[in-house]
């Protein structure tokens, strides 16, 4: 009886407890929805899966192998990475102006941001803290690594030359020892405490490794192909109750929704852009490459046949020479006979005049 009594009160305490949590969460900002989870993904009390709201000043933790999308509501895109640890300290949108201020600090781990309507209408309003310093999006695409040691950035893009006429993308790599601005795509840049952030260099392949196997398992739970429709059609309601319980009416929500959704394409299409550049530019150097090595297969070739000629032709001098030097013993050596025998003619004849 006892034990059914304890039991019955250990239960009643954590409904309580859940129902506190719940009450807790809803009188909390709400910031934005979870877009995709892939692995073990937490706040400081709840377990987080994909539709799942987020509010104001949680800390999103993500374990190894793990990492989740969070849409902020003014269609910003936080992409935490695996191992991370991040939290949103600030969050003010108004949805009608498009204005606002966003702050998040990344304590370890990635993440990666693609801005939205607040940076597109003041790019100078996002801003990530990190241990050694600040990052201050300008409008764009960009991932952080932040490790014991040291903060790596890196900016994706969009390029100043871009086909959809997006705005340029730079990120302020900052501290008080001095700053850095990243503003060619793929650039990157090193801050450690108590040193200013190293100057802008392209990144190179070992280094986009390590950056895109942070965000492994979350490009995995994006490109699921039986979830992908579900988790699209799970966002947009999400957004929809969000915008609606912020006071929104049912023409502005589309309009919002449109939006986002015309965003994600032109991202897509610059991403597709961009990879279509490359692929031309690295065709072009292949070419030349190429041509480069055939050049010299063809000067070794020819040097080859070159060398060949040469030494047939010594070949033949070092043998007419030696059929000559044969052929001139043997004329000596018949010279040789022929004088022999004269001598001895005339030797012959000597003793035959001396004898008579």
């Amino acid at each position: 009886m006892k034990k059914l009594l304890n039991i019955f009160f250990t239960s009643l305490l954590f409904f309580s407890f859940l129902t506190l949590t719940i009450q807790a969460n809803e009188q909390k900002q709400i910031i934005g929805v979870v877009g995709a989870v892939s692995g073990k993904v937490k706040t400081e009390n709840r377990e987080l899966k994909t539709g799942d709201k987020i509010y104001l000043d949680e800390m999103i933790i993500s374990s190894v192998n793990s990492g989740a999308q969070i849409l902020l509501l003014d269609q910003s895109t936080f992409t935490i990475g695996a191992d991370s640890e991040v939290v949103m300290d600030t969050f003010i949108y108004d949805p009608k102006k498009n204005d606002g201020v966003i702050v998040a600090n990344v304590k370890k781990g990635s993440l990666k941001v693609i801005s939205g309507l607040i940076s597109k209408k003041n790019p100078d309003n996002l801003t990530v803290n990190v241990p050694a310093g600040t990052l201050g999006s300008r409008g764009t695409e960009f991932q952080t690594i932040v490790d014991k040691k040291k903060t790596q950035t890196l900016l994706i893009g969009p390029g100043k030359d871009n086909t959809l006429g997006l705005r340029p993308g730079a990120v302020l790599v900052a501290n008080n020892k001095g700053s850095t601005l990243l503003n060619n795509p793929y650039s990157i840049s090193t801050m450690q405490k108590g040193k200013a952030p190293s100057q802008a260099k392209k990144i190179t392949k070992n280094q986009l490794k390590k950056f895109n196997k942070k965000m492994k398992a979350v490009r995995v739970a994006k490109l699921d192909p039986s979830t992908k429709k579900e988790l699209k059609k799970e966002i947009k309601q999400e957004l929809k109750k969000e915008l609606k319980s912020l006071g929104f009416t049912k023409e502005e929500v589309k309009v919002l929704v449109k939006e986002n959704v015309k965003k994600n394409k032109k991202i897509k299409k610059a991403k597709l852009d961009d990879k279509k550049n490359k692929a031309k530019v690295n065709n072009k150097k292949d070419k030349k490459k190429k041509a480069k090595v055939d050049k010299k297969k063809n000067k070794k070739k020819k040097a080859k046949v070159k060398n060949k000629k040469n030494n047939k032709k010594k070949k033949a001098k070092v043998k007419g020479k030696g059929k000559s030097k044969k052929k001139g013993k043997v004329k000596n050596k018949k010279k040789n006979k022929k004088k022999a025998k004269k001598n001895k003619k005339k030797k012959k004849k000597k003793k035959k005049k001396n004898n008579n």
